[in-house]
């Protein structure tokens, strides 16, 4: 009962979240799938002869699966991080805190319209590039796993940045210099087996690494580590960031205070 009550109560907060980013679609969607387009040609022009990955796999179509979940990654976090600094700065937070949702339908209103986002902006960049090249679907469960994966975490993160965060320098903050690195870095426009050791090491720490390379293993069944690798890291991530948000909404955390 408990938990349709939950199910029941972030269904609305869920789809106000939903239509809050759908109803500037051309700013959320358009843009993110305008700028990896501009990513695929350049990068993909320039090093389509020079740079060999795997066997009988193209730049381009390497190229193809990074800019899909790179772009879904970076959405599902702006779109919780931004709605909650917003409702912070404008002062309607206090709307939602007088209704009587649990901690737990914030989190699912929240990272469930993240997701939803970042499921639609990486498959219009993914139908957007197939035009250029198609990359084609040997595992895809491999990448349907890594997609919800990687948008419930880094719809996670943009939580826990929301409530950390009280004016928009310091959410850029955060996302400049921790999420866009880390995704950059990930093995989006490269294998991390042509880093030297002492890169080729850091890029083993990065959990966003094992994200693209599962992701990535979907379309070619090639990857750089095992996939049962990358989904042990990948899911023990998930599971404790989900933890820690949920954790800071029940508590409270500078929404109340």
């Amino acid at each position: 009962m408990s938990v349709l009550k939950t199910l029941e109560g972030a269904r609305p907060l869920f789809y106000k979240e939903v239509l809050r980013f759908w109803k500037v679609s051309f700013q959320t969607v358009g843009a993110p799938i305008l700028t990896a387009v501009l990513y695929l040609l350049i990068f993909g022009h320039v090093l389509e002869d020079h740079v060999h990955v795997f066997k009988d796999v193209s730049y381009t179509r390497f190229l193809i699966p990074g800019l899909v979940m790179m772009s879904l990654l970076q959405n599902a976090f702006a779109n919780t991080s931004s709605s909650l600094i917003q409702s912070k700065i404008t002062g309607n937070m206090v709307f939602i805190l007088l209704t009587p949702l649990s901690h737990r339908a914030w989190f699912l209103a929240y990272v469930g319209a993240s997701l939803v986002r970042g499921l639609v902006v990486g498959l219009g960049v993914l139908a957007a590039t197939v035009w250029f090249a198609l990359p084609g679907l040997a595992e895809p469960w491999w990448a349907v796993i890594f997609a919800v994966l990687g948008g419930t975490l880094l719809g996670s993160l943009g939580l826990i940045a929301g409530l950390w965060a009280d004016k928009f320098d310091q959410m850029a903050v955060f996302q400049n210099f921790i999420i866009v690195p880390m995704t950059f870095l990930s093995g989006v426009f490269y294998s991390v087996h042509s880093l030297p050791p002492f890169w080729h090491t850091v890029s083993h720490l990065n959990p966003f690494f094992y994200l693209i390379d599962g992701f990535r293993r979907g379309f070619f069944g090639v990857s750089d580590v095992s996939p049962w690798l990358s989904l042990s890291v990948v899911l023990s991530a998930t599971v404790l960031v989900s933890a820690w948000t949920l954790h800071l909404l029940k508590s409270g955390y500078k929404i109340r205070n």
